[in-house]
């Protein structure tokens, strides 16, 4: 699936930005988040960490100071990292939560840093939940809704829970297009998606938790 967004000129590098309805390049990004409960079973939040593509990343360091050449520490990442988690901000950070009665929500990322190995820049970041939250089934989504950013599952170890040993944990792959939604998503480009769109909800990756 063709997906985009636009870097903006002014702010370098920031995942998102408000005059990204031009469409190149395009961004993907493989993803393992962990959903955290506390000592007395409540959800608490999640943590991501979300690798970005090779061509993100090599956009993305330019410019940036390196005492090594080809290696960036966490320090020389700060403030990119900085940028990004600001940026999404405005979008909830693609993350979606709800119980069976009620959507949950989220604080501002906590804990976030940029690492860079084997090419690619991968984003560390908590979204702590307003309020812990209690229920037998949690549901969590990730998904850009105007398909600016493909999300996908890592291979190896996508979910994982902390806190949390007597839940039951899985997950579910997006919806695959069918070929009138794949010619839909290939004309993305000529004729983007209004920002306020909920289309992309239709590919969202979801976590499910079930507890006793």
């Amino acid at each position: 699936m063709i997906r985009r967004i636009r870097y903006s000129s002014a702010i370098l590098l920031s995942l998102l930005s408000p005059g990204r309805a031009d469409a190149h390049p395009h961004v993907w990004v493989t993803f393992h988040s962990e959903v955290l409960y506390a000592a007395d079973g409540t959800m608490t939040g999640v943590r991501h960490a979300w690798t970005f593509d090779d061509m993100f990343s090599a956009y993305a360091i330019q410019g940036i100071s390196h005492a090594k050449k080809g290696q960036y520490t966490r320090e020389e990442l700060a403030p990119l990292a900085q940028t990004n988690v600001d940026s999404l901000k405005e979008y909830g950070y693609f993350t979606y939560a709800r119980t069976e009665s009620k959507k949950l929500k989220f604080g501002d990322a906590v804990d976030y840093w940029l690492d860079y190995k084997d090419a690619a820049l991968t984003l560390h970041f908590t979204l702590p939940l307003k309020a812990p939250a209690s229920a037998k089934t949690m549901k969590i989504e990730i998904y850009d809704p105007s398909i600016f950013v493909d999300f996908e599952f890592a291979k190896d170890k996508p979910v994982s829970l902390s806190g949390a040993p007597q839940c039951n944990l899985t997950y579910d792959l997006p919806h695959q297009p069918t070929p009138a939604e794949q010619a839909r998503l290939s004309q993305l480009d000529a004729v983007p998606l209004d920002p306020s769109s909920s289309y992309g909800e239709i590919f969202a990756n979801k976590i499910l938790v079930s507890c006793p």
